[in-house]
């Protein structure tokens, strides 16, 4: 597996090159970037021609929906930066030390305390705070939170639920295992309150139907008629959301 990037409106992605038993090229976006996969056996003159290819189909991706591309960006945090997250702000404190590891602390008033890694990249770093953020904000609004999830679970399905957690996942907004726990996405938190109830209505409907089927779409639409408009507003400014 090879590693590079492509640039689009000023904006450098990564690209993992992958060559594997397979006939023709195919590329696809996955968690940081791009995937381009081609067949193992590629000489220089078809890497090219794979290599122009796959600049065309990306230039066309982000031409169509450039505020797809918005995942990609790691937000960048400095000292004393105040962060929004619904109806609460959080001040932000950044020390680079010599230490091994990253780590952060949540004090009164909402001031969170970060601790990285001098050693790494801005770029690492980014990603660190990013991370680290989600983790303790996550955890303090995560009572607020199970309160509502209980609150709809009541009212519309009445389940068991063995557990509900935060988790910094940027590939679903949601999930429900059979076992009764319920996973969220932080980047949820940035949503409006209709989104985030749909969300939680979606993930609380498969604890009767664990499936995409006519009726567990019947179960969200019951719960909440509007859920189109939801599903509508996290395809529009999803990608966008998130620390």
């Amino acid at each position: 597996m090879l590693s590079s990037s492509i640039e689009l409106g000023g904006q450098h992605i990564p690209v993992k090159v992958i060559h594997e038993r397979r006939s023709s090229f195919r590329a696809a976006t996955g968690k940081e970037g791009f995937i381009l996969r081609l067949p193992k056996r590629l000489d220089k003159k078809g890497e090219k021609s794979a290599w122009e290819w796959f600049e065309s189909w990306a230039k066309t991706l982000h031409r169509d929906k450039p505020d797809f591309f918005q995942r990609f960006l790691s937000k960048q945090y400095k000292d004393g930066d105040v962060v929004q997250v619904g109806s609460r702000q959080y001040t932000i404190g950044i020390n680079l030390e010599d230490r091994a590891s990253h780590t952060a602390k949540l004090h009164p008033n909402r001031y969170i305390q970060l601790n990285l890694v001098r050693s790494v990249s801005t770029e690492e770093q980014h990603k660190a705070a990013g991370t680290l953020l989600s983790r303790l904000i996550g955890q303090d609004f995560l009572p607020e939170f199970s309160r509502r999830v209980l609150e709809l679970n009541q009212l519309h399905f009445a389940k068991p639920i063995k557990d509900i957690r935060f988790k910094n996942t940027s590939s679903r907004w949601g999930s429900c295992s059979n076992t009764g726990n319920l996973n969220f996405s932080t980047r949820l938190l940035f949503a409006p309150a209709e989104v985030i109830d749909y969300v939680i209505i979606h993930e609380l409907a498969h604890l009767v139907e664990m499936n995409h089927s006519d009726r567990f779409w019947a179960l969200v639409e019951k719960a909440m008629p509007n859920y189109v408009l939801q599903e509508k507003w996290l395809k529009k400014h999803g990608a966008g959301l998130g620390f």
